[in-house]
């Protein structure tokens, strides 16, 4: 078997005060193959987020180990934490995240300006053009349609060439045409560049088109149709 490039060992993570923390991830254990991807699904509030949020580096477990390319999150500080992520995850949101008085060109080369890379806003322009937004460049969000604000996301997602590309429901804000058109984009590149990627959506017939999937369902994870017996 491939080794894992996403490893997570017997995850716990409760969120909350004492008095009202929610039992968010239990016991989770999951591998994930470099080059895979992955449909993650369950009801929500179920943990599906949390997930990504956890191997991401976005959230900490309180236990557990979270293995990401080769580097173990528990031995990172917060900086070092969010370097890594900047070099090897990107990330689509369901509601873009994208600086509204930034241009669509700046809002990908900045990133990478703050990671140092070099020819920022060449290479900002490149992955634009490569989602089909070479005439947006010097338009704001404001500007766009949900699909072109996806895009844009996707780009900057895309610019520093990461092992790891992570989406949270990235179509659930669009209609169904658009949505078919950035899952279609997400899926291409995910297979031209090899990553990994890892996909929650509320969409069964989008989760259908990964390698596998994982269900969620309170803070439990498990292949396909196996929740009960990892509940047991």
């Amino acid at each position: 078997m491939t080794e894992a490039l996403i490893s997570l060992s017997a995850v716990d993570l409760r969120l909350g005060s004492a008095a009202n923390a929610v039992h968010v991830l239990k016991d989770v254990s999951l591998d994930i193959a470099a080059g895979e991807s992955v449909g993650v699904v369950g009801p929500s509030g179920s943990g599906k987020t949390t997930l990504l949020m956890v191997l991401s580096g976005l959230e900490r477990p309180d236990s557990g180990i979270v293995s990401v390319a080769g580097a173990r999150f528990d031995r990172l500080g917060e900086d070092e934490t969010a370097a890594f992520r900047g070099r090897n995850i990107g990330i689509v949101f369901q509601s873009f995240h994208l600086i509204p008085n930034m241009t669509a060109l700046e809002n990908v080369a900045v990133p990478l300006e703050l990671a140092g890379i070099r020819d920022a806003f060449k290479k900002a322009g490149d992955e634009l053009a490569a989602v089909g937004l070479q005439d947006r460049l010097t338009h704001y969000p404001g500007q766009l349609s949900g699909g072109e604000q996806q895009r844009v996301a996707i780009a900057r997602a895309l610019a520093p060439d990461p092992k790891i590309l992570i989406a949270d429901e990235p179509t659930g804000n669009l209609d169904g045409e658009t949505g078919s058109q950035v899952s279609t984009l997400l899926f291409n590149k995910q297979r031209e560049r090899g990553m990994t990627f890892v996909l929650v959506t509320h969409d069964p017939s989008l989760a259908a088109q990964c390698d596998r999937q994982m269900q969620v369902d309170s803070g439990r994870v498990a292949e396909e149709g196996r929740l009960d017996a990892a509940a047991e």
